[in-house]
């Protein structure tokens, strides 16, 4: 793609871009709560989240369109020159937008200490929008949607 700009929430070939501004003065638990969402997290795996750093990110969402597992998933972000994002940035996307996810259901994963599969995910379920977070070694549904950063 060279240095061609890509404008903000376009959608190209099952990617899409949101440019987010993040507060990293708040807590990570005022950084959820901010979402509006309910949440059904195990806090146990938030204190493991990922900080992320900067504040401001070009947040990249692929969909991948099948299923797949945490470490093949690992691979599909290698191939498009991203890292997955940390969820402190990904909540600033669905906070900056909450209906975001209501089409777009999203989510990024990490290695505990222990090396197992930590996710952080939005989306909405039974007419109502949830934020989700745990420890799963299923992998992931074809309808998630990946978020990523530049390497």
């Amino acid at each position: 793609m060279g240095n061609t700009m890509i404008p903000s929430d376009e959608k190209i070939s099952n990617l899409v871009i949101r440019q987010v501004v993040i507060n990293r003065s708040r807590t990570l638990q005022q950084a959820l709560n901010a979402t509006g969402r309910k949440q059904y997290i195990n806090k146990s795996v938030v204190a493991t989240m990922p900080q992320g750093k900067g504040d401001e990110a070009d947040v990249v969402f692929f969909n991948l369109g099948r299923y797949i597992r945490d470490a093949d998933l690992d691979k599909e972000y290698e191939l498009r020159g991203l890292k997955p994002v940390d969820p402190f940035t990904l909540a600033t996307v669905n906070e900056a937008d909450s209906a975001f996810a209501d089409d777009h259901p999203n989510g990024t994963h990490w290695k505990d200490v222990n090396g197992k599969w930590c996710f952080f995910t939005f989306s909405r379920w039974n007419d109502e929008r949830i934020m989700g977070c745990d420890r799963y070694e299923n992998g992931w549904d074809v309808y998630w949607w990946f978020a990523g950063l530049r390497k």
